[in-house]
């Protein structure tokens, strides 16, 4: 029991930042399309109140929050993985080694063919980057099961 708590604490990286941002996500609304409760037709997925007399664009009272900057999240903790790591697209082994694996995490671009895929994803593990979308060609961690 007490090795899985080490690993989920040495997993997650900059814990802080992403308590902070989920911090001020609990706090931001469900913004929702002007309305999408009314009609069947309007999915509930964002779309900006653009009409003359609109209410909601005019933020009248009793109508849905709209879409402003002043609901964003903490500068520092943007572009973070869930994992705590920044995000970083990468397309050849040379863009990987620049990467700093303390605090960074490598996603492997879609154009990425299987074979480079799997040559980056070895390098990758030797210098210690996390590897966001390894899917099944990240390596098996081979557990020694002890007998009691």
């Amino acid at each position: 029991m007490e090795k899985s708590c080490v690993l989920r604490i040495a997993m997650v990286i900059n814990e802080e930042l992403l308590a902070a941002r989920k911090k001020v996500a609990e706090r931001r609304p469900k913004f929702i399309r002007q309305e999408s409760w009314r009609y069947d037709r309007l999915a509930e997925n964002w779309r900006k109140p653009k009409g003359k007399d609109n209410k909601m664009r005019k933020q009248k009272a009793g109508w849905p929050d709209i879409v402003k900057v002043g609901y964003r999240g903490p500068k520092v903790a943007r572009g973070l993985h869930p994992s705590g790591y920044t995000d970083n697209l990468v397309h050849n082994v040379a863009e990987l080694a620049k990467l700093d694996p303390k605090k960074d995490a490598a996603r492997l671009g879609h154009t990425v063919g299987k074979r480079k895929r799997i040559e980056m994803i070895a390098k990758a593990t030797e210098i210690g980057i996390k590897v966001l979308n390894a899917g099944n060609l990240a390596p098996k961690k081979e557990e020694k099961v002890e007998k009691e």
